[in-house]
Order: C-alpha cells, then structure tokens, then sequence
C-alpha cells in the first residue's frame, strides 16, 4: 500500500488522554498509516501531544461525545477520499498491533464491519463489565437480527459504506450501537468479529462511559430499534440462527502497508 494512496486510516477519538495519547498515536502511525485524532474539547495536554506528532487533528471546541467525535472523524475520512477507517480509543486499551488482524479480516470479507471482540484474556475484565457486555451482545445482536460478538467494543474497521451513516440520529456511546443496527438492517452489512485481549489492568483513566446513564441510553434505542423494524421474533430467531464470524488470528502477520 503506497502512503501517497492510502486505503484506510486509522480513527482515534479522544478526550482528556495525556498519558496514554502519544504512545497510542506513536504505535498508530509506526504501522504506515495515516493517522486523524478527532480531540472532544479536552482541558488537559492531550491536542498539545497530539500537535506535535504528523497525524491530522481536529478539534471540539467543547464537549459534544464520542458519537460527534466518531462523526466528525468518519466526515473527515470521507472528504480525504479512504475506503475504510479503522478506529481506536485514545487511552491506551486498544493496540495498534490489533489492526493488521482486523485489515486482513477487512480484505477477506470485503464490504463488512470488522470488530475486534475483547474474547482473549477475559478474565481481566471486571466481573460487572463482563455481564453488562453480554446483555449487550443480546440485545443489539437481536436489533441487528444478526450475532455480534462483541458490540462494545470501539476498535473495529467501519467500510467505506458506513462513513455515509455519519449522520444517523444518535449521540454519545449511543452512536457506535446504531451505526451497527442501521448498517445491518438497512444496508445489509455483515459483522466480522476478531480476537484480541481484554485489557482492563494498567494505569488507565476513568472511563466516560457512564454504566446508568450510557446504558440506559444504548437499552432504550436498541428496544426502540427492536419494533421499528418488526417481525420482533423472527429478527430474534435470526440472532441466534447463524454463527458469529470470528476471524482465525494467523491473519494477523499479514502486513497493512
């Protein structure tokens, strides 16, 4: 792949991430692809870190959510003309060493969305995180009359396809949930889930997800989602029918660049 014609770039929306940005974005930009950081209006170092490193910024001049970030990233991949974007959470969960997996997973089911599914090392996950995940996985697999592995997680490979959902109605964590169900039950894309790693241990920030307010956000649109579409059992029985696609990780040693 020639960094003067890129394919995909690599989306990292942040907020208030100093420790851990500039070793994200680093270990981004060493895989040979471009890098844009969406920052949503943080008041620490974090744009300063980012400012100085050869990745696009772009920033919120207040807080708007990870849904706006995302939005505005998956415009601005959209303006530079990429056929896909792979996107990451800025303090430090996610590695870049995930993304060769996931591209090679891109290029073997062309026109999907690729999930890398924290289903390694699950242990480390938190006992109540495990399950708030997994009642998550239901209820979004059955919106989606689909099986997701894994519909939590802010690494994945969105194709070129999905950056025209950047204006779905939905904010904050809610956004990432819809853009699979709309994408699912109105573009008929499949989902491709990848292994990697828990990784809830280290020096990590707070996390903005909120487990009351976020959770109550994703259940009520993904209920709504559930009856909009209809045939509320049938989308169910198709949620269980057919297997989750998990990619083997033996891709992973194949290059991205």
């Amino acid at each position: 792949m020639s960094a003067a014609t890129p394919r995909y770039c690599i989306l990292i929306p942040c907020l208030n991430e100093e420790r851990a940005i500039g070793r994200v974005v680093s270990e981004a930009l060493a895989l040979g692809l471009p890098v844009i950081v969406v920052d949503d209006g943080s008041d620490d170092r974090t744009p300063d870190i980012v400012g100085t490193m050869p990745a696009t910024l772009l920033r919120h001049d207040r807080r708007r959510g990870k849904g706006e970030a995302l939005r505005t990233g998956f415009r601005e991949a959209r303006r530079m003309g990429y056929d896909a974007v792979v996107t990451m959470d800025g303090d430090g969960q996610h590695l870049a060493a995930d993304i060769p997996a996931i591209v090679a997973a891109g290029e073997r089911y062309p026109g999907s969305i690729v999930i890398g599914a924290r289903l390694l090392d699950r242990e480390q996950q938190p006992n109540g995180r495990r399950r708030a995940n997994a009642v998550a996985d239901w209820g979004i697999s059955w919106a989606c009359a689909l099986p997701i592995a894994d519909t939590q997680s802010g690494q994945r490979l969105y194709p070129r396809e999905i950056l025209d959902l950047a204006d779905i109605p939905a904010e904050h964590f809610v956004f990432e949930a819809a853009v699979l169900i709309t994408a699912c039950r109105e573009r008929g894309i499949g989902v491709v889930s990848v292994p990697i790693a828990s990784r809830y241990q280290g020096e990590f920030r707070l996390s903005h997800f909120s487990p009351v307010r976020d959770v109550t956000r994703i259940t009520l649109y993904t209920i709504g989602r559930i009856f909009h579409y209809g045939s509320v059992l049938a989308s169910y029985r198709r949620s269980r029918a057919r297997p989750t696609i998990v990619e083997d990780r033996a891709t992973a040693s194949l290059a991205v660049n």
